[in-house]
């Protein structure tokens, strides 16, 4: 089957179409971001980079039947879940989807796994929490391994959102890796940013360090039937009062094991979404979204192009350096008028 026609399928909604779809750009954009690798490689073997190549084009004519097709007239709403690693991320995305399907919407779902620095693999267990909707034919549940990317997504999440929302998605909600303070990319990718904590998780000093907590829309305290859940939405609601913006966190609490609190967390996000279209910030971010990801792609190229042109001359300007003969900056532009 050529890209054309299974882009024709996946617009029809069928979940085998759209599964290969995501697979084949998640394929296509990993040998993207190895180009460099398999060039030198192909390079040092007498070689050629014939499937890197090859892939690359794939992933070309898939996006550019995803980009241009028939452009929907709402697009689909994205909600990033993201939080450090036990609260409940994959439970409160399953709340998320009974919520959402319970109003009609078909949902899509990207849950990010960690992978292996070791082996590369993933266990890409986020889904084993959502069984109860995998017969449900308006959700799309997908996991992704994050294939050595760092932020909490994977390379190819940017893409893998255009196919399921060509796929008629009404929303996607992507849950992140889990991996701390500093994962914050999923904030350019979403509309609506919701980052979940429990109680017990720690203090007021961390409840104000700068990081993660800076970019919720939505601040969620799950767990709420331990202990010490009233502390934690204290510390929060301290520390999102410290900052005037035009838009205040609001902080919901949930058990998201028994499905409580999804109303309220509903309710946060419409009135988030409200909030984005209202003072045409939902634009912005969209266009920023767009933004990076022409740069992302515009940067994997030109890292590519140094592998083939200049792996020689990079070395040499290495050996250069470590021998005292000339300082990074001038070895860069050095690289960089070779490259022109």
């Amino acid at each position: 089957m050529d890209v054309r026609e299974l882009v024709g399928q996946a617009r029809q909604g069928r979940p085998r179409a759209v599964a290969r779809l995501i697979s084949l750009v998640e394929n296509a954009v990993e040998n993207a971001a190895n180009a460099e690798n398999a060039a030198q490689a192909a390079g040092s073997a007498g070689g050629d980079a014939a499937a890197p190549a090859a892939a690359s084009r794939t992933l070309r004519e898939a996006m550019a039947e995803l980009a241009t097709g028939a452009a929907r007239p709402h697009p689909a709403r994205v909600i990033g879940l993201t939080g450090s690693p036990g609260v409940g991320k994959s439970t409160s995305t399953g709340m998320l989807i009974r919520a959402f399907r319970r109003r009609g919407s078909t949902v899509g779902v990207l849950a990010v796994d960690p992978s292996s620095p070791f082996t590369g693999g993933a266990l890409l267990g986020d889904r084993v929490r959502m069984q109860d909707h995998a017969t449900d034919p308006g959700v799309f549940i997908r996991s992704m391994s994050s294939r050595g990317h760092l932020g909490g997504l994977a390379w190819a999440t940017p893409q893998a959102l255009r196919v399921l929302e060509a796929a008629g998605c009404d929303v996607i909600l992507v849950e992140t890796v889990g991996v701390g303070q500093a994962e914050v990319e999923i904030a350019r990718l979403a509309d609506t940013t919701v980052v979940i904590l429990a109680p017990g998780m720690g203090d007021g000093v961390q409840a104000a360090k700068a990081g993660i907590l800076e970019v919720a829309d939505v601040l969620v305290v799950n767990k709420a039937d331990r202990d010490g859940v009233q502390t934690t939405v204290r510390e929060l609601r301290n520390m999102t009062g410290l900052v005037e913006t035009p838009w205040r966190p609001p902080i919901v609490t949930t058990v998201a094991s028994k499905g409580e609190g999804a109303d309220d967390l509903l309710a946060a996000l419409d009135k988030h979404q409200a909030y984005l279209e209202e003072s045409g910030e939902a634009r912005r971010r969209r266009l920023a979204r767009a933004r990076d990801e022409i740069e992302a792609i515009a940067l994997a190229q030109l890292r590519s192009r140094f592998a083939v042109l200049h792996g020689d001359r990079l070395d040499a300007l290495a050996e250069r350096l470590l021998g005292a003969e000339t300082d990074p900056y001038a070895a860069a532009d050095d690289l960089i008028a070779a490259l022109r």
